[in-house]
């Protein structure tokens, strides 16, 4: 039985439905497929049975990388590395299909480098299939105006169609974590706000929802100083909150903090 460490976040999905309803939201088979956090290997299995054209596994765990290639025998590309500390853009020369199990202390982490380091000429994946803790997952999927809307939701939804597949018992892994998971899938949009740098946008979102609870008559004037103007334009009323303003609201914000700053 091989210990789970929670330095790394590590909780094994061992329920055998959960991952047949995962590996079947997309069709892999001839497909490039990355797995992030593959664990032990139970959805590993699963990917292999649908035939895809190679699988590349990321693993930080040194223990877990020499079980997986002595389970798997097989053609797969193992990056024993930091997720973090990968450049995704250049994983394969191929556009991926992505799953995974994703270390809950550093998930909202991963995704947001992925969304702000999308290359616009070439998006390295297709589609993410990717697991969450489910507070972190409604946050991703909420609506403005409401308690859980903020910083993720807006940057995921600038680049992503996003859609909730399942919400995952702990009884479904080993260890059992102490919440439950939810996997959502996403996939580029097409048509989307451009910018001169994405980072903007979440440096605008950031601050923001600094305070999320007060006025957002001190963010706008840090960000903006002199230029109030730019509030009555857009019709944005400065006694309201930051859940009040839908995401094109801060996509504008961003264009005009970019032009005036040149």
């Amino acid at each position: 039985m091989i210990k789970a460490k929670k330095s790394l976040g590590q909780n094994f999905l061992i329920d055998q439905n959960i991952i047949k309803k995962i590996i079947n939201v997309v069709d892999i088979k001839d497909k490039n497929v990355l797995e992030i956090g593959p664990g032990t290997g139970s959805l590993t299995s699963e990917i292999f049975k649908k035939k895809p054209k190679k699988i590349i596994l990321i693993e930080k765990d040194d223990k877990l990388v020499e079980i997986l290639k002595d389970r798997f025998n097989k053609d797969i590309e193992f990056i024993n590395k930091d997720v973090l500390k990968i450049d995704e853009n250049n994983l394969n020369n191929q556009i991926l299909t992505v799953f995974g199990n994703l270390p809950y202390n550093i998930s909202t982490e991963i995704l947001s480098k992925w969304i702000l380091n999308i290359n616009p000429k070439k998006v390295w994946f297709s589609c993410l299939v990717l697991m969450f803790q489910k507070e972190v997952a409604d946050r991703i999927i909420s609506k403005f105006n409401t308690k859980n809307y903020g910083r993720l939701t807006i940057l995921a939804n600038w680049r992503l169609n996003i859609k909730k597949i399942i919400d995952i018992k702990p009884s479904s892994f080993q260890p059992k974590p102490k919440v439950e998971s939810t996997v959502l899938f996403f996939e580029p949009k097409n048509n989307f706000t451009k910018f001169k740098n994405a980072k903007n946008l979440e440096k605008i979102t950031r601050i923001f929802f600094m305070h999320r609870r007060k006025m957002i008559k001190k963010p706008f004037k840090q960000l903006f100083r002199n230029n109030e103007n730019i509030a009555s334009e857009l019709g944005i009323d400065l006694n309201l909150r930051p859940q009040n303003l839908d995401f094109d609201t801060y996509y504008e914000l961003t264009k005009r903090y970019e032009f005036l700053r040149g």
